[in-house]
Protein backbone atom coordinates (compact mmCIF):
# COMPACT_ATOMS: atom_id res chain seq x y z
CA UNK A 1 0.00 0.00 0.00
CA UNK A 2 1.06 3.49 -0.88
CA UNK A 3 -0.06 6.95 0.38
CA UNK A 4 1.02 10.08 -1.67
CA UNK A 5 1.13 13.18 -1.06
CA UNK A 6 1.77 16.48 -3.69
CA UNK A 7 2.57 20.11 -3.05
CA UNK A 8 4.84 22.41 -5.21
CA UNK A 9 7.60 20.88 -7.03
CA UNK A 10 7.15 17.74 -4.22
CA UNK A 11 5.78 13.94 -4.79
CA UNK A 12 5.81 12.60 -1.00
CA UNK A 13 5.37 8.76 -1.20
CA UNK A 14 4.78 6.34 1.54
CA UNK A 15 4.94 2.54 1.20
CA UNK A 16 3.59 0.51 3.54
CA UNK A 17 3.79 -3.25 3.73
CA UNK A 18 3.94 -4.64 0.30
CA UNK A 19 4.97 -2.65 -2.47
CA UNK A 20 2.65 -4.00 -5.64
CA UNK A 21 2.79 -3.07 -9.02
CA UNK A 22 -0.39 -1.50 -8.49
CA UNK A 23 0.98 0.36 -6.47
CA UNK A 24 3.79 1.59 -8.81
CA UNK A 25 1.16 2.70 -11.56
CA UNK A 26 -0.82 4.59 -8.97
CA UNK A 27 2.88 6.68 -8.59
CA UNK A 28 3.41 6.66 -12.02
CA UNK A 29 0.39 8.27 -13.08
CA UNK A 30 0.16 10.91 -10.18
CA UNK A 31 4.18 11.81 -11.17
CA UNK A 32 2.65 11.81 -15.19
CA UNK A 33 0.05 14.14 -14.24
CA UNK A 34 2.22 16.87 -11.98
CA UNK A 35 4.69 16.93 -14.30
CA UNK A 36 2.89 18.11 -17.18
CA UNK A 37 1.74 21.00 -15.34
CA UNK A 38 5.05 22.03 -13.40
CA UNK A 39 8.17 20.27 -15.28
CA UNK A 40 10.93 18.84 -13.30
CA UNK A 41 10.20 17.14 -9.65
CA UNK A 42 11.28 16.23 -6.92
CA UNK A 43 10.65 12.85 -4.63
CA UNK A 44 10.55 11.69 -0.77
CA UNK A 45 10.29 8.07 -0.36
CA UNK A 46 9.27 6.78 2.66
CA UNK A 47 10.60 2.89 2.72
CA UNK A 48 10.26 2.63 6.32
CA UNK A 49 7.14 0.34 6.44
CA UNK A 50 8.30 -1.48 3.37
CA UNK A 51 8.27 -5.04 4.05
CA UNK A 52 8.87 -6.53 0.31
CA UNK A 53 8.39 -5.67 -3.24
CA UNK A 54 7.34 -7.73 -6.01
CA UNK A 55 9.72 -8.31 -9.38
CA UNK A 56 6.98 -6.46 -11.24
CA UNK A 57 7.59 -3.64 -9.41
CA UNK A 58 11.49 -3.47 -9.79
CA UNK A 59 11.49 -3.62 -13.24
CA UNK A 60 9.11 -1.19 -13.68
CA UNK A 61 10.92 1.45 -11.72
CA UNK A 62 14.14 0.49 -13.92
CA UNK A 63 11.91 1.59 -17.04
CA UNK A 64 10.24 4.64 -15.20
CA UNK A 65 13.05 6.16 -14.23
CA UNK A 66 16.13 5.16 -16.42
CA UNK A 67 14.33 4.71 -20.05
CA UNK A 68 11.26 6.81 -19.54
CA UNK A 69 11.50 9.39 -17.41
CA UNK A 70 15.51 9.96 -16.52
CA UNK A 71 15.68 13.78 -16.81
CA UNK A 72 12.13 14.64 -15.13
CA UNK A 73 13.41 14.15 -11.63
CA UNK A 74 15.95 16.44 -9.80
CA UNK A 75 15.96 14.93 -6.07
CA UNK A 76 14.93 11.82 -4.80
CA UNK A 77 15.20 11.48 -1.18
CA UNK A 78 15.20 7.75 0.34
CA UNK A 79 14.20 6.98 3.74
CA UNK A 80 14.92 3.79 5.01
CA UNK A 81 17.78 2.06 7.55
CA UNK A 82 17.65 -0.92 5.17
CA UNK A 83 21.24 -1.89 3.48
CA UNK A 84 20.03 -3.45 0.75
CA UNK A 85 17.85 -0.41 -0.30
CA UNK A 86 20.49 1.56 0.19
CA UNK A 87 22.18 0.08 -2.28
CA UNK A 88 19.77 -0.04 -4.65
CA UNK A 89 19.31 3.69 -4.40
CA UNK A 90 23.18 4.55 -4.80
CA UNK A 91 22.92 2.14 -7.60
CA UNK A 92 20.15 3.75 -9.27
CA UNK A 93 22.22 6.46 -9.80
CA UNK A 94 23.94 5.35 -13.33
CA UNK A 95 20.83 5.17 -14.22
CA UNK A 96 19.13 8.11 -13.57
CA UNK A 97 19.41 11.97 -13.99
CA UNK A 98 18.62 12.99 -10.25
CA UNK A 99 20.82 13.55 -7.10
CA UNK A 100 19.60 10.80 -5.29
CA UNK A 101 20.52 10.81 -1.56
CA UNK A 102 19.41 8.11 0.92
CA UNK A 103 18.64 9.32 4.95
CA UNK A 104 17.76 7.52 8.14
CA UNK A 105 15.78 10.40 9.16
CA UNK A 106 12.24 11.09 7.31
CA UNK A 107 12.66 15.26 8.73
CA UNK A 108 16.01 15.48 6.94
CA UNK A 109 14.95 13.84 3.86
CA UNK A 110 12.09 15.86 3.96
CA UNK A 111 14.26 19.06 4.03
CA UNK A 112 16.84 18.30 1.58
CA UNK A 113 13.72 17.38 -0.97
CA UNK A 114 12.30 19.83 -0.94
CA UNK A 115 15.12 22.74 -0.57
Amino acid sequence: MITIEQNDNLVNVAVLGEFTLADFKIFEEQSLYKLKSSGPLNLLFDLRGMIDYTVDVAWEEIKFFSREHNHDFSKIAVVTTDQWLTWQAWLSRLFVDADIQVFADYDEAQAWAQA
